[in-house]
């Protein structure tokens, strides 16, 4: 039985291993995918922590991957229901078994939120296969959402990654209008990707507050009109700056991307009077963070919103811009690191240290 090459994270606070594990059998309507490049994002180095709750180790990481097909059992097609053949360049929805049968699915119309959905390389572990990208080969199982790379550049998509249809939903969230003063806080691939997407959207300036000062110089590359680097300057000079950037009444709508709690509390600070506020950058929990509910929310007026991870429709989406040559420039800018399966560590490292803009893991580098 051929062997497949994988790195794995076998618990919480260990570093990752390079194993050998067997070849499966597939199912019918199911495929094996060669995997190209797979991410590094911020999830993984939570997972690699312990951070995330209900995580089945030893997990192959890697939830956003695009590859060829090897080998594929019976059909496998695309949301058109034209097939797909082996040799073809895809990505898929890391998102699997979301019923649309349950009440979030049909009556909340949340299927984010669906009881029954499973993440690749999330909240599948080796248990269930070669269920994440950071591996010389993928088990899309039967029920996979599958979509065509034609035409878009394999490691411009990748520097989108899962940064690109999280920020399409914040954005969308967030309301964006024509003319809109936006404030992202983050230059993270989240804040990175919402900053070029509220553009698309209409908004006249973007303005980034994050740090380090490289990612911040991407911020500008891909859009943003005005930076602050958070690491040099404190909540009160934030505060002012945002205030003078924004005619003294703060940002018309303002995109949380940080991870940070506090962070919450600061979107709805420097968001004027009857603003918007996207909160997308809470997917693990680092803990509480208070707020005057009267000053900071009730008072301004604000609208405040949640944004929890996306669906297909915004995958979808993100695929199709990628294959626009005009629409992905932005993305094409961005500086992106490869590491091998051996140093996947590193990579690890190098995210949560924010020394790189974004990490892939191409298994084809020794």
């Amino acid at each position: 039985m051929s062997k497949v090459l994988v790195a794995l994270i076998p618990e919480p606070l260990a570093p990752v291993e390079v194993r050998e594990v067997a070849e499966p059998e597939l199912e019918q309507d199911s495929a094996l995918l060669d995997v190209e490049l797979s991410e590094v994002c911020g999830t993984d180095v939570h997972l690699q922590q312990g951070r995330l709750a209900g995580v089945p180790y030893p997990l192959i990481p890697g939830h956003v991957s695009v590859g060829r097909l090897g080998k594929i059992r019976g059909r496998l097609s695309d949301v058109e229901g034209k097939p797909f053949a082996e040799g073809d360049r895809v990505t898929f929805l890391d998102v699997h078994r979301t019923c649309y049968a349950c009440w979030y699915c049909l009556v909340a119309k949340s299927s984010t939120r669906c009881p029954a959905r499973k993440v690749y390389g999330i909240t599948y572990g080796l248990a269930d296969g070669l269920s994440g990208g950071w591996a010389e080969k993928i088990y899309l199982k039967p029920g996979t959402r599958v979509l065509r790379l034609n035409g878009a550049d394999a490691a411009t998509f990748m520097a989108g990654g899962c940064a690109l249809p999280t920020a399409l939903h914040a954005v969308e969230r967030a309301g964006v209008e024509i003319g809109d003063t936006v404030l992202v806080l983050g230059s993270g691939p989240v804040g990175l990707s919402s900053i070029i997407f509220a553009l698309m959207r209409g908004a006249l300036r973007v303005l980034c507050i994050g740090a380090p000062a490289g990612r911040l110089e991407t911020a500008r590359m891909v859009g943003a009109s005005a930076t602050l680097d958070i690491e040099t300057h404190d909540e009160g000079q934030r505060a002012r700056w945002v205030l003078e950037q924004t005619r003294g009444r703060g940002a018309d709508v303002t995109i949380e991307a940080t991870g940070a709690p506090v962070a919450v509390a600061q979107a709805m600070r420097y968001t004027r009077d009857a603003g918007r506020v996207s909160v997308v950058g809470q997917y693990t929990d680092h803990g509480e963070a208070s707020f005057n509910p009267h000053l900071d929310l009730n008072r301004k007026h604000l609208d405040v919103r949640g944004c929890w991870g996306s669906d297909f429709s915004h995958f979808y989406r993100g695929a199709q811009l990628m294959a626009d040559a005009v629409r992905s420039r932005p993305w094409s800018l961005m500086k992106l690191e490869r590491y091998g399966l051996g140093r996947a560590n590193d990579a690890l490292a190098d995210v949560a240290s924010g020394r790189v803009v974004k990490a892939l893991i191409d298994p084809g580098i020794d």
